[in-house]
């Protein structure tokens, strides 16, 4: 299956945002317990443990990436049914992460947000966005789970062509 990169870059005073968007027909109330409840993000993206309350880190398994690391994400930001941001730090430098949701006529956007220093690695997390976007989709939807060789690096040339553009 052929998938169609949808991630927009704008240029911030820090650097870049990332911004990845899905509509879900479900109040947004059901979408931020897809986000928010541990046995529902191990779905699509992995199982977290821990006390998510804002200023507090929670580990969060990486279950769909190779030998499945638990990952330190601390809780910035929670206003619960709408907005949360995280951030951690790995091996490719510190993730800054905003997930927002608005309910208009019956449906929910989600609104995911990377701030980027960099726009270096677009090519491989717009496509990584995307890929656990849809994973979220399929989880909700009882569709069939998408293959990461679908978005990368079928994706790439989208990506470099933002980032050149963004410049």
């Amino acid at each position: 299956m052929t998938r169609t990169p949808a991630g927009r870059l704008f240029r911030t005073a820090t650097g870049h945002d990332l911004v990845l968007t899905r509509t879900f027909r479900a109040p947004a109330a059901d979408v931020w317990a897809s986000l928010t409840e541990p046995e529902r993000t191990a779905r699509w993206f992995g199982p977290w443990e821990g006390d998510a309350a804002p200023g507090r880190t929670i580990r969060v398994q990486m279950a769909y990436e190779e030998q499945q690391p638990w990952c330190d994400f601390r809780v910035d930001a929670c206003e619960p049914g709408r907005r949360l941001a995280v951030s951690t730090t790995d091996d490719f430098g510190t993730w800054l992460l905003e997930l927002s949701l608005t309910e208009a006529e019956g449906g929910t956007e989600l609104r995911l947000v990377q701030h980027l220093s960099s726009v270096q690695a677009i090519a491989e997390v717009g496509a990584g966005w995307e890929y656990y976007l849809d994973m979220l989709v399929a989880s909700r939807d009882g569709s069939p789970r998408p293959e990461f060789d679908e978005y990368h690096p079928a994706m790439r040339s989208y990506y470099e062509t933002l980032a050149a553009a963004a410049g």
